[in-house]
């Protein structure tokens, strides 16, 4: 019987492969919670170049977010759920803005995001730099 078990598997990662379907790659794209309220903080950044989404962004004049690397659920951020539609509810202090996500925050936990300068200086003014007590969640 534990011969089959290796032979079982290599089946399965074919059907997988085959089908399209991940093993163990991750949180599953249902894992992110759209529309779920999430308590945290935010910060912003200015950096040009290309997001993880593979587009080009400039956080210093484009609205925008780079959401926690945790969210992320394929090994090409390219071609992630997170990049085909979904933005970011961001809620402080009476107001409410919307954001797409473009970025991935490789240093943020699952409850901070990284906003660009624009949409950061929309809900705050810059010179605080981190803001907590946010409200923030997945919205398509």
């Amino acid at each position: 019987m534990r011969a089959l078990k290796p032979a079982r598997f290599a089946v399965t990662a074919l059907v997988a492969a085959v089908t399209g379907i991940a093993i163990a790659a991750g949180p599953a794209s249902a894992d992110v919670p759209i529309g779920q309220p999430q308590n945290g903080k935010m910060t912003y950044y200015n950096d040009k170049g290309y997001g993880a989404c593979g587009t080009p962004i400039d956080a210093s004049s484009q609205d925008l977010v780079a959401v926690p690397a945790a969210w992320w659920t394929s090994a090409n951020p390219n071609n992630d759920q997170l990049c085909k539609g979904i933005s970011v509810e961001v809620s402080y202090n009476g107001r409410t803005i919307r954001v797409p996500v473009r970025d991935k925050c490789p240093s943020c936990d699952r409850t901070h995001i990284d906003l660009s300068q624009t949409a950061f200086q929309k809900l705050a003014p810059l010179d605080r730099g981190v803001v907590n007590g946010i409200t923030w969640k997945f919205v398509r």
